[in-house]
């Protein structure tokens, strides 16, 4: 028999929001204490272990190996419970993948991650926003939260499917215990079944997979696309992380290139079997920009596909 899979739920013991989710999940189902894991308290439920770390969660490199090597126990995805940080300083609830795949290739990140590479995106990003969609209008005290996408950002560096779910964005509403109610039985649903849906490719071969490319750090159109039954989101590019340089000849250098590359290589890891494609936020880009994309993605043989060709692929499915 080969080692038993489970999935990690890492806890930031310093970050009340991540704390706070925590404690919803403890609360509503019956956890047994495990084994300590590197000193830390872990607890365990059919195939999930928590894990409370002890001081933030952007630099726990390998986190996915070093579990394994301790107990022998192959981990299959990461959740990360966090707190999120906007200058708006608006209430939100959010998701989104990781990674800084436009940074100098090996280069560790201001804020983790290493350059040139991302950890393959949960195969329930598009899953759980439908959920985050109809959990929060049930919960009053979240009435007027953000809710959101976030795009690819920060690390840490894993080698398996990884999310963030994270209450925002001040200080202030860091400890809401309404927000962590909700994303508490969001994360306990969607990991144990009851609700939500994640990768099997014995079901979902040849199904659309998208990686969505441009705009700010909020991603709208990715938001729009997981609510078209059928769509997968992979990684979510924003134009920091495709960074163009024109030179006099004409010549389009940066390492906007590398950076989906590397989405493309992650997301399809996520996803065996799956059919991944590109989608563009033609606004946010210079017309040789989009240009550039366009000719590369051709070479490279991924589709390039406005949300109209979308939903054509899926009706002629």
């Amino acid at each position: 028999m080969g080692a038993q899979e489970v999935v990690l739920i890492a806890v930031n013991q310093r970050d009340v929001a991540s704390t706070n989710q925590a404690e919803v999940l403890l609360e509503i189902e019956e956890w047994t204490v495990g084994e300590r894991f590197e000193g830390h308290p872990v607890f365990v439920l059919k195939h999930l272990r928590m894990v409370f770390l002890p001081d933030g969660l952007l630099f726990e490199d390998h986190l996915d190996r070093r579990w394994e090597n301790e107990t022998g126990e192959t981990v299959c995805e990461i959740i990360f419970p966090s707190r999120h940080v906007a200058a708006s300083g608006k209430p939100s609830l959010t998701l989104h993948p990781i990674g800084v795949p436009h940074l100098p290739t090996g280069e560790q990140g201001p804020y983790g991650g290493h350059g040139g590479q991302a950890p393959p995106p949960s195969t329930r990003l598009a899953s759980w926003w439908n959920m985050l969609l109809a959990y929060a209008p049930k919960e009053k005290s979240v009435e007027g939260f953000d809710l959101s996408f976030e795009v690819t950002h920060h690390g840490p560096t894993v080698s398996v499917p990884c999310l963030f779910i994270e209450v925002g964005s001040t200080e202030d509403m860091w400890g809401h215990l309404g927000a962590a109610k909700v994303l508490g039985h969001l994360i306990r649903d969607g990991l144990l079944n009851v609700a939500g849906e994640v990768w099997d490719p014995s079901i979902h071969a040849g199904a659309l997979v998208v990686v969505t490319l441009g705009g700010g750090h909020y991603a709208p159109r990715a938001s729009n696309l997981a609510l078209i039954d059928g769509v997968w989101i992979g990684h979510m590019l924003a134009n920091y992380a495709l960074p163009f340089v024109q030179g006099e000849d004409g010549d389009v250098s940066g390492e906007w290139r590398q950076s989906i590359l590397a989405a493309l290589a992650a997301t399809r890891k996520a996803f065996p079997e799956g059919e991944v494609v590109c989608s563009m936020d033609k606004k946010a880009f210079r017309g040789w920009q989009r240009q550039a994309v366009r000719d590369f993605l051709e070479a490279e043989g991924v589709p390039l596909l406005t949300t109209k060709q979308i939903k054509q692929r899926l009706e002629q499915a």
